[in-house]
């Protein structure tokens, strides 16, 4: 049997434990190099590393390498297709997983399915200071404690990529990418969203390091220093606005000669004094030093001059898309592609609920998406209560 996921408990040396050539996910190896930073003596147990379709096979040769070695465990979890969960929650974010710690409190038979590293893009922020009760904590860090908590209650985890979640009026049916169907009488999809990328030189590789895609969760790290924000729309421009209370200059680069942003942003962008424009440029690369970013080079795309100027910080709002692709034919969406529920975070389709950054809402932040995740559970389990029980009036009468 092939396993769905790879599961290592007490890890004690930290180079047979973080093989990143073995880990094909992106924000795993992002999170192995974290802990290896941050825990150089030893990696919290219970990490699990994900096996991608693209690099599976190396990544159970590690895992059985890992077992040799270090005696640990390593637990094949196989689901039966003809069995109905009562829950399935799709996303392994700060959403899904408080979705799974109220699942199991309610005693639902519930699954979580996630493709890649835990924690979603909570795992890819540096330094979290806005988790209330939680002074400071880095996003790995947070990440692996949301883990711990749910499988402290024995979730169980399944590390797929899903491809298609199919609605039914009997049960849902959510089919893996290698082929196999589970079914269960509610699905929760925490899926998230995507901030779009530049893809230049230096942003990837500077993440986490002056580069962001979010000024509420970052902009106290640039406190009297100076930022780069670009992009030319509402966010750009509410995100400008909410870095200037922080930062010592904020200079704003815009492709075009005039901002797409409403009128009364660019009103107020145009008032607040430590706002600078730089209009009808491009960024070209990102540039750091030991300490971080250091500078970004601008290209004028009318002049086609170049310039490197020096800043603390790059803030990229160029766009953001919810992960929709699974979300069924037949739920309602808005015009971005956010999923509209009501209260209780429950879709147009009974027993199918939207979290996080895939729904409809006014802020986009951990703490809500950990709040949708408790909403939606509570209701997934009064729902599957009173399905169940109609179901077995209905098998009364028979």
């Amino acid at each position: 049997m092939n396993p769905a996921a790879l599961q290592v408990a007490g890890w004690k040396k930290r180079k047979a434990s973080c093989r990143l050539s073995a880990i094909p996910d992106c924000r795993a190896r992002f999170l192995c190099r974290y802990l290896i930073r941050k825990h150089p003596g030893n990696i919290p147990a219970g990490a699990v590393f994900p096996a991608s379709s693209a690099g599976k096979t190396a990544a159970m040769s590690a895992g059985e390498r890992l077992k040799k070695k270090m005696k640990a465990q390593v637990e094949e979890i196989v689901v039966s297709t003809s069995e109905i969960y009562d829950l399935i929650i799709v996303g392994g974010g700060p959403g899904g997983f408080s979705a799974g710690i109220y699942a199991m409190r309610a005693a639902l038979k519930t699954v979580l399915i996630e493709k890649g590293a835990p924690g979603g893009q909570m795992a890819m922020s540096g330094e979290v200071e806005n988790y209330p009760g939680i002074e400071r904590i880095g996003g790995p860090d947070l990440s692996m404690q949301f883990h711990q908590h749910a499988l402290s209650y024995g979730l169980e985890m399944v590390v797929s990529e899903v491809k298609e979640v199919e609605p039914g009026l009997a049960y849902h049916s959510v089919h893996l990418d290698d082929g196999s169907v589970l079914k269960a009488y509610a699905v929760i999809l925490g899926t998230g969203g995507s901030s779009h990328k530049l893809n230049i030189p230096g942003e990837a590789e500077y993440y986490g390091q002056g580069v962001s895609y979010c000024a509420v969760c970052d902009g106290f790290f640039f406190r009297n220093k100076t930022v780069v924000v670009i992009g030319g729309g509402d966010s750009a421009a509410e995100e400008s606005l909410y870095l200037a209370k922080l930062a010592r200059r904020v200079y704003m680069v815009h492709r075009r000669d005039a901002l797409r942003a409403s009128k009364i942003l660019q009103q107020r962008i145009k008032a607040e004094c430590k706002i600078e424009m730089i209009w009808d440029s491009v960024p070209v690369a990102i540039k750091a030093n030991e300490q971080g970013v250091s500078s970004i080079e601008l290209k004028n795309v009318k002049t086609g001059r170049h310039q490197d100027l020096p800043t603390d910080g790059v803030f990229i709002f160029v766009g953001f898309s919810p992960n929709n692709q699974l979300v069924p034919s037949g739920i309602q969406m808005n015009a971005n592609g956010y999923v509209v529920t009501d209260d209780k975070c429950e879709t147009s389709i009974p027993g199918i609920y939207v979290i996080g950054d895939l729904r409809q809402k006014y802020a986009r932040q951990i703490v809500i998406a950990a709040s949708d995740g408790c909403t939606a559970a509570l209701a997934a389990a009064h729902y599957v209560e009173n399905k169940k029980a109609t179901e077995s009036d209905s098998c009364q009468l028979m």
